[in-house]
């Protein structure tokens, strides 16, 4: 698929494997996140736009790059999102940060907006939708979907792990935006949970239940 990546790097492999184990408390799971984000970022970042910029070295003037125009914005899927948040800006600490807030109907499992908070000028940004899971694909397709109406062109997905039925529905709603993926599980249970999945990472990014 040629708008799917799956970052197959050992260490992201070894830190996933951590946060699926049951008995990974909410710190070592909240900073395991972050170290994934940090790491998946660092590939689904590598097309940030570049211009060359005049700066004085100790030896010499030169001509140098750095990143162009607007740069990024990364918009957190609420809650779990958030988790993912710190790992992004320590490789780009000069990103803004959106909010989207969505919550899943216990009965149906499709996702309900209750917040949306964009950086502004959003369109000329590069944007980093961040949600740990990827599962039915819900939140995910509704996310973008509020992105694009607020003029939105230049959006990337990434997801610590994915279930094959979130990526088949994210990839048929958005063709055009481009899924970075830390591992593909097996499927969705009746409960629409991913198998083996990592159980809720809200509740355990934040300690709740």
């Amino acid at each position: 698929m040629e708008n799917l990546t799956i970052i197959h790097h050992p260490l992201i492999q070894h830190k996933i494997s951590i946060l699926r184990d049951k008995r990974t408390g909410t710190n070592e799971f909240r900073s395991l996140i972050e170290e994934i984000a940090m790491l998946m970022g660092y590939e689904a970042l590598r097309d940030l736009p570049l211009e060359d910029v005049p700066v004085e070295t100790p030896i010499e003037a030169c001509m140098t790059p750095m990143i162009s125009g607007k740069k990024l914005a990364v918009v957190p899927i609420l809650r779990a999102g958030l988790g993912m948040v710190n790992g992004i800006l320590a490789l780009v600490p000069s990103a803004k940060v959106g909010h989207i807030g969505l919550y899943r109907d216990e009965v149906t499992h499709e996702p309900h907006e209750y917040y949306c908070k964009l950086p502004s000028p959003i369109e000329l940004r590069t944007i980093l939708v961040t949600d740990p899971m990827l599962a039915t694909g819900g939140s995910a397709v509704a996310a973008v979907d509020f992105i694009k109406q607020h003029g939105g062109r230049n959006i990337k997905f990434m997801s610590i792990i994915a279930a094959p039925e979130g990526i088949e529905r994210l990839q048929k709603a958005h063709p055009d935006i481009h899924i970075y993926l830390g591992h593909l599980d097996r499927c969705l249970n009746q409960d629409a949970y991913i198998c083996p999945g990592l159980g809720d990472a809200g509740d355990r990014i934040f300690g709740t239940r």
